[in-house]
């Protein structure tokens, strides 16, 4: 029996930074097509208006949700399920509660759509969180909105690049509260999600590094206040004695080379930056984010909505065509 494709719901993010550029250019190419069945939700006229700006001949074809069942999907036409939020002329490149507003829209309306199995995965544009709360919701982010429209208590960020892989225990916090946020449950927890995810991607037995909190993970105890031990240690321990391939906490300021060198095949990261600054060295336009511990599959690309370039026609799509790639290869497979 054939394997029918899946249907990949990108949505649009911000309309006035690069989401609608990185998702035509993204669209222009066969391989997406040849993968899977993209449909992007957000604004067909916002899209139609950001064709000039990449110079794309594409024809963006609105859509209602009663037709989702009957699309072709051939390269060339790009559906948007049409929410129809924002104005023609919204404003590149600037902050707005309008365009805040609909970017939650897009995503509360692919959330909706993944429930009733009307499209396999999630992949998202970039979002403004200034536009986001000046718009009505007071998310941090995206994998905050994910959780709290699924139900989900427990989850955590995961970044994908060229011979990196990074899973969170805290994200978006400031660094003082993501210390006290660190539990040797939490961290457990995010382990037995790094060793699922992998396991299910087909690592058998993923090797998997947790970094500690302080500088050489505290080098005991000459730096902080023992944390390592308190807060990390507990839970290596507890994982280990489950059979899960772990080691930690480990320094920092060297586990990431050797994970890249291939020592590991993932990293716990404490906090934000401790994670998401070795992978965007590597390059802002090959990261790949990836919730885990969703009841569904979303990707997303690892960069910002750019407002600086918004409308040049510029900016790379190669994060965006990995997501997407990422979603197909994540998505439930279907006969």
């Amino acid at each position: 029996m054939s394997e029918t494709k899946a249907v990949i719901g990108i949505t649009m993010g911000d309309g006035a930074g690069v989401g609608p550029e990185i998702i035509l250019k993204s669209l222009q190419n066969q391989e997406i097509y040849d993968l899977c069945h993209p449909l992007v939700i957000g604004d067909a006229k916002i899209l139609n208006r950001a064709k000039a700006y990449v110079n794309s001949s594409l024809n963006v074809e609105a859509v209602t949700e009663d037709q989702l069942g009957s699309l072709n999907y051939e390269h060339g036409t790009v559906y948007c399920l049409d929410l129809n939020l924002l104005s023609e002329d919204l404003p590149l490149g600037q902050v707005s509660a309008e365009a805040g507003h609909a970017a939650f829209e897009y995503l509360a309306k692919a959330i909706d759509l993944a429930k009733k199995q009307q499209i396999d995965a999630i992949c998202t544009a970039p979002l403004n969180k200034e536009a986001l709360h000046k718009g009505g919701h007071k998310y941090p982010g995206h994998t905050e909105i994910l959780a709290d429209l699924t139900g989900t208590s427990e989850f955590s960020m995961m970044l994908s690049a060229p011979n990196l892989k990074v899973i969170h225990v805290t994200t978006h916090v400031g660094l003082i509260d993501a210390v006290k946020m660190i539990n040797p449950e939490r961290v457990y927890r995010v382990i037995q999600l790094a060793h699922e995810t992998l396991t299910k991607s087909g690592i058998a037995q993923p090797r998997i590094a947790v970094c500690g909190i302080n500088p050489h993970a505290g080098e005991n105890g000459l730096f902080g206040y023992g944390e390592e031990e308190e807060k990390v240690v507990p839970a290596v321990q507890r994982a280990q004695d489950e059979g899960i391939n772990v080691v930690g906490p480990l320094p920092a300021d060297t586990l990431f080379f050797r994970t890249v060198r291939g020592d590991f095949d993932i990293v716990v990261a404490m906090y934000h930056d401790q994670g998401h600054g070795p992978v965007k060295v590597l390059g802002l336009d090959a990261g790949v984010n990836i919730t885990v511990g969703l009841p569904i599959i979303r990707t997303s690309v690892d960069h910002g909505t750019a407002f600086d370039i918004a409308g040049k026609g510029i900016v790379e799509e190669k994060s965006m065509m990995e997501a997407i790639r990422q979603a197909v290869e994540l998505a439930p497979k279907k006969q």
